[in-house]
Parts: C-alpha cells; sequence; structure tokens
C-alpha cells in the first residue's frame, strides 16, 4: 500500500492507552507554492472530493452568472457546500431554482435522506421522503444549473465530465495549479459530478491563491474574493449545525475558511497568512480529519489556544460510555510536535 508509511497523526485513547490510531498526510503552502509545513506524503494522490467544491465556484462568478441572477451571499456560500439539509439549506435551494425557473428534478444528484439526523428525522416524523434538494451537494448542482442556465439554451447534462460547465471549472483549475486537470484520472462522485484524483499539495495551492485574488487575471480575483467574504460571513450555509467546517470559520471570524470532504480530507486558506493547506487521513475517517485539522491549524498559528479549547469538540473530541463516563478522548499525536 502506497502510504503504509505515513506517520500516526491521531490517536485514540483509552483512559492513558493507546487503543487505536489514523495515518496521514498534510502539506501548507504559499501561492507561490513554497512549501511551509509538511508531514507525510504530500505529493501522493486524492480524490479532494467535496473539498473541491469553492474551487468548482469560481466560473459561477467569473463568468457573470451569478450577477446576471442576482445571487445572495447565501447562495453563493451554497454553492461551497455540504450542508446539512436544515431548512435554511433546502428552502434556500428551492427557491433559487425557482428564480431560475428549474425546479429540484433538474438537479443530476440523487435524492437523498440527510447525514444530519435531526434534519432526517424531522423529514420521518412528516412521513415525507428526500427530494434532491436535499441532497448535500444540492447548492453546489443549483451553482452549476445557473452557469449552464447562463451560457446555453439547454441545462440537461451539465453533470457529464464532457459537458461545457464540468471543462469550465476544470480549465479554470487547470490554469490556477499549473496542471491539465482535464488529463487527470477521474472518477463519478457521489453526486454524480466528477471526481478527479489529484496530488495532496496541488489542493494546498489552489487554496493558498485564495489568499491573493488580486493577483488572478480579469474577473477571477473578484470571484475570488467574493467566495471567501461570501462563507465568512455565512458559515451555516456552508456546512450547518454542529458541524466542523461552519464551526472553525464562525469562531475565527474567517481568518480560517476550512471545507471538507469524504474519506477524510480537509483543505483551506488562512487569508492573513496567505496559507493554503490541505490534508487526508489515510483510512478515511472523519473523527480523525478533524483532530488532524485542529493541529495543523495550531501548528501553524492559525487559531489561538483558547480558539482551540473552543473547538474542542471537534479538535479534542471526549469519549464516553453508555453510563456518561469519560473513558478516553482522541487526540493530536506527537508527530504534530
Amino acid at each position: 500500500m502506497k502510504n503504509m508509511h505515513n506517520p500516526v497523526l491521531v490517536e485514540v485513547i483509552r483512559n492513558s492507552v493507546v487503543e487505536s490510531y489514523h495515518r496521514g498526510s498534510a502539506i501548507v503552502v504559499n501561492s507561490q507554492g513554497d512549501i511551509v509545513f509538511s508531514i507525510g506524503d504530500f505529493e501522493q494522490h486524492i480524490y479532494p472530493r467535496s473539498a473541491l467544491k469553492p474551487l468548482q465556484a469560481i466560473p459561477l462568478l467569473e463568468s457573470g452568472a451569478a450577477q446576471s441572477f442576482q445571487l445572495s451571499d447565501q447562495e453563493i456560500a451554497l454553492s461551497c457546500a455540504s450542508h446539512n439539509s436544515q431548512d435554511m439549506h433546502v428552502n434556500t435551494v428551492q427557491q433559487w431554482l425557482e428564480r431560475l425557473e428549474l425546479s429540484t428534478s433538474n438537479l443530476e444528484c440523487g435524492a437523498e435522506l440527510p447525514n444530519y439526523k435531526p434534519s432526517a428525522h424531522q423529514l420521518i416524523a412528516a412521513g415525507k421522503k428526500p427530494t434532491k434538494a436535499h441532497h448535500n451537494c444540492s447548492g453546489k448542482h443549483a451553482g452549476m444549473l445557473t452557469l449552464a442556465r447562463h451560457l446555453l439554451p439547454e441545462v440537461h447534462g451539465y453533470s457529464a465530465h464532457s459537458h461545457i460547465v464540468q471543462k469550465i471549472w476544470m480549465n479554470t483549475l487547470s490554469e490556477l495549479i499549473d496542471a491539465d486537470v482535464n488529463a487527470m484520472h477521474w472518477e463519478q462522485d457521489g453526486c454524480g459530478l466528477p471526481a478527479i484524483y489529484m496530488p495532496l499539495k496541488k489542493l494546498a495551492l489552489a487554496y493558498a491563491l485564495f489568499s491573493e485574488p488580486e493577483l488572478q487575471p480579469g474577473a477571477r480575483g473578484s470571484a475570488m474574493s467574493k467566495i471567501i467574504d461570501s462563507i465568512t460571513k455565512h458559515p451555516e450555509m456552508l456546512a450547518g449545525s454542529e458541524r466542523c467546517c461552519s464551526a472553525v470559520i464562525r469562531q475565527t471570524e474567517g481568518r480560517a475558511i476550512v471545507k471538507t470532504g469524504a474519506e477524510a480530507i480537509y483543505a483551506g486558506v488562512i487569508p492573513s497568512l496567505k496559507l493554503g493547506f490541505a490534508l487526508k487521513i489515510d483510512d478515511g475517517a472523519t473523527r480523525a480529519s478533524e483532530v488532524a485539522l485542529g493541529a495543523l491549524l495550531e501548528k501553524i498559528k492559525a487559531i489561538s489556544a483558547a480558539e482551540k479549547q473552543h473547538l474542542a469538540d471537534y479538535f479534542q473530541p471526549s469519549i464516553f460510555n453508555s453510563l456518561g463516563h469519560k473513558t478516553g478522548e482522541i487526540r493530536a499525536s506527537s508527530a504534530w510536535d
């Protein structure tokens, strides 16, 4: 296995004994691609999954589509989201589609029961089935439908790898990271869109470029700046209640913009430090990626000790048994020292 020698980044402790551990890798770079910090195999290829969403949203603004359809800051943030399917998310998607003179039937993701348990329980208790608007990626799909509506007379098929909507964001990302994304291996993601297979280091670089949008040509810089501004103003739209992404952005007031991806990916930008980062936990465990995120942010001094403590439910969560007794915790390993 290629990554078998990645260091242990996160430990699961039962009392004072390590019961389980998680290996992984992480990298922090500036907008020139210079490495500021790294651990593990940062050259490895990974599927960024939903961590790509803020990058995929750039053409929505750069093209003028967002302006043409008068997208709100909440909608722009939602276009980058892996959301909880809370009312604020689902209702916003539905109203957005109505403004496009489209409906949830035009979304090319599946109808999925919400991952967020309160949202799922609410649907079940009401005797309702989930719609495509309940899919955690429906905001991204609504954004891509907006771009398709702006460019084309027909929106059907926008999710195909060969469709112009997909080619535009791939070309944009290619220009940002100086690599041909169209030539990269890809598979279908959970929501039906192309999932590209790319180096972890390149993902970090792409996020670092959000920290200096003024260096980008034409309308791209203002597009990237608007995405960060919208997420900062409305972190609840990026994920939702009881979610690490929203909590970190809210707690730091946008000093750390972070985005999760399935299978234990995190990526983000620290605008004030002009740094981007990406991390991957080898076994795909979110419980470990959130702890690793906290360790990384602390390592590069992107958060204070007080902020890390406030986010301890994600960055160093306690483990309790069925009696309510604390039996351990999940913590960063000494590899971060």
